[in-house]
């Protein structure tokens, strides 16, 4: 079990627009399928990303403020939004307005999806980025070639760590998934006393779930799965996991087969992910795309094309 307790004077700048910080709270196992990372970002400028994609997976939670997803949907506080592996989103446009610099704060959770594609480790992009820069130069998300070629940063970075192109799986979903935990009933957790949750959904065919977890004060609570990796938050409250303290933002992961136990000093609400083991189909997916955002470059194509003369009326 890992238990990584709030720092903040830990503080990393990784976001190619340079608006957002954040603390890296627990990983995975890099070119695992089931790699991740789990951080808490700060937005200490106004921020702006064209529309995009990944070919991973998100869970995103605002901690305090909200998060602009493009085209007139947003992710409030509080909110919870999974974003499928390969679903577009944006363009997004947070401006700080009247929040101070890092006042807003969001828990990201980014992980290999059910394709398979896996996740990125941020060493390997750390280490990508720096050899780009041998051969051109990152302007906010896009990589400017020396030979005046433009590509999709993160497209960049992934042929230069993997040697192949990168694919986007086709989204399983329409749209991103937002779940409103004030919606949500809590219902009590079955043989443990004071323990009650807030279920609010599964995912995929991988499983992936959500769920909230309140202790009231002096209640413990037991976490066993043996097939499932479970990621802890605490959004409020003080108590004790495995002898140690854990209060605001203490980040816990237990792996399949390893029990997590939790007692609460004052009352304890959770936020909990579970990340089942990736099971891959016996034949291999057809479903995905090569670019960036397939409908761009159809119209791309489209004003390339020389126009055909009309017939005279």
């Amino acid at each position: 079990m890992k238990i990584v307790p709030f720092d903040d004077t830990n503080w990393t700048k990784d976001h190619p627009t340079g608006a957002v910080l954040f603390q890296h709270m627990l990983k995975g196992e890099p070119g695992t399928p089931e790699n991740f990372m789990y951080t808490l970002g700060r937005q200490d400028a106004d921020f702006h990303m064209p529309r995009h994609r990944h070919n991973f997976e998100q869970i995103r939670l605002p901690v305090r403020g909200d998060m602009n997803l493009g085209r007139g949907l947003v992710l409030g506080e509080g909110q919870v939004g999974y974003f499928p592996e390969g679903l577009s989103y944006g363009p997004q446009d947070d401006p700080l307005g009247k929040a101070a610099p890092g006042e807003r704060l969001q828990l990201v959770l980014q992980f290999g999806g059910a394709s398979g594609y896996g996740f990125m480790s941020i060493e390997q992009r750390r280490k990508a980025w720096d050899e780009l820069l041998e051969h051109g130069k990152f302007v906010g998300p896009y990589y400017h070639f020396d030979n005046g070629k433009v590509q999709w940063g993160l497209n960049t970075i992934w042929e230069h760590v993997f040697g192949e192109h990168l694919k986007y799986p086709r989204p399983r979903y329409k749209n991103v998934q937002i779940a409103d935990p004030k919606r949500f009933n809590w219902l009590p957790v079955q043989g443990s006393e004071g323990v009650d949750h807030k279920f609010m959904g599964s995912f995929s065919e991988r499983g992936v779930w959500i769920e909230l977890v309140r202790l009231t004060e002096g209640a413990t609570w037991t976490s066993l799965d043996e097939g499932a990796r479970r990621l802890v938050v605490v959004l409020s409250g003080t108590g004790t996991a495995a002898d140690d303290d854990i209060g605001w933002m203490t980040a816990i992961q237990a792996d399949p087969g390893e029990a997590l136990s939790l007692t609460a000093s004052s009352e304890l609400e959770l936020f909990l992910v579970g990340l089942p083991p990736i099971v891959l189909p016996r034949t291999a997916s057809d479903e995905y795309d090569l670019e960036e955002l397939p409908e761009q470059a159809a119209e791309e194509q489209a004003q390339a094309r020389p126009q055909q003369p009309q017939p005279a009326a």
